[in-house]
């Protein structure tokens, strides 16, 4: 889609809302759980944890800014990524694992959407292995990213 207007559905309409991205964060971390390679990572996880992330997708592909009303907004996304040392090994699977999901619970396949959505899997799961290094501070003002049916703006320079 070249122009966004009011007529465009976001990204999280066309998925389907809040019910189709807790199918989706539902069924990924059920695999997550057991992986040989991501599981260690989440074995402290939450039962809340992947509602948490619903929550946050649903934001970022232009859903209520729930997640930032609830749970702290990007800044405290960030801070759960702090000092975990994420491999590239271990985002390459954790994307593999989500786009296989949102193939199971049936998201959307057209090539619009899913090039948007991968696009921000890939965006924000490398983002998540920078913010996952040493050193990485939270900027207590980051803006919540919100994804559409184009492209970012700009690069991403950590903090």
């Amino acid at each position: 889609m070249s122009g966004e207007s009011s007529s465009v559905p976001s990204l999280y309409a066309w998925a389907g809302g809040a019910e189709a991205l807790a199918r989706l964060t539902e069924r990924f971390y059920e695999r997550v759980r057991v992986d040989a390679l991501l599981g260690p990572v989440f074995e402290r996880m939450s039962a809340a944890h992947p509602a948490h992330v619903a929550l946050f997708l649903g934001e970022v592909l232009g859903g209520p800014p729930r997640y930032s009303g609830e749970r702290g907004g990007h800044p405290e996304m960030v801070r759960h990524h702090l000092g975990r040392h994420l491999t590239e090994a271990q985002r390459r699977r954790w994307t593999e694992l989500l786009l296989d999901s949102a193939d199971e619970v049936s998201l959307p396949e057209d090539p619009e959407f899913r090039s948007a959505f991968i696009a921000y899997v890939e965006w924000g799961s490398r983002l998540a292995v920078i913010n996952s290094r040493e050193g990485v501070s939270v900027d207590l003002e980051a803006p919540m990213p919100v994804w559409g049916w184009g492209v970012p703006g700009g690069p991403y320079r950590p903090g």
